[in-house]
């Protein structure tokens, strides 16, 4: 990664551009070339840098909803059950972390609330695991830039 990739990643956090072609316009105002804006992003995003560029939704106005749910895992099965939770589309995003109340394999859910409640059923299922379950009461919603450059 180079000083050009930092201002890259800059600029993709400030707003990705709503355009025909988005990586044409970003590299117009980096001095970059379509192309080589392509290749740099496809190379942040092999590295893990970049995990994916898309929409925030507003789910909502979509007539969806999200909760946060955790599993108890014993350490060395974690990673098969967050198999079993990343099979599901409406997964964003999973993570072990520590937690003395033994809940340690978090994930979130985001669909409409028929398909949350038979996805949480599935998982318990096929997991065999205790599960707590904490929906959204009210939404905070933050935005994120990280001083890169």
């Amino acid at each position: 990664m180079d000083e050009m990739d930092l201002k890259l990643l800059s600029a993709v956090q400030d707003g990705f551009p709503i355009t025909s072609r988005p990586f044409r316009d970003l590299g117009q105002t980096l001095g970059l070339e379509e192309e080589e804006v392509i290749e740099r992003m496809a190379c942040l995003q092999k590295e893990g840098l970049v995990r994916r560029i898309g929409p925030i939704l507003d789910l909502r106005k979509l007539g969806r909803s999200g909760i946060l749910a955790a599993l108890e895992v014993p350490s060395d099965e974690a990673d098969g059950a967050a198999q079993v939770i990343n099979g599901y589309t409406e997964v964003s995003h999973n993570y072990l972390r520590p937690n003395e109340s033994g809940y340690n394999l978090w994930f979130t859910v985001s669909a409409r609330e028929e398909r949350i409640q038979e996805i949480l059923q599935e998982i318990r299922i096929k997991t065999g695991r205790k599960m707590l379950v904490l929906p959204t009461l009210c939404i905070f919603k933050i935005g994120v830039k990280f001083d890169i450059i």
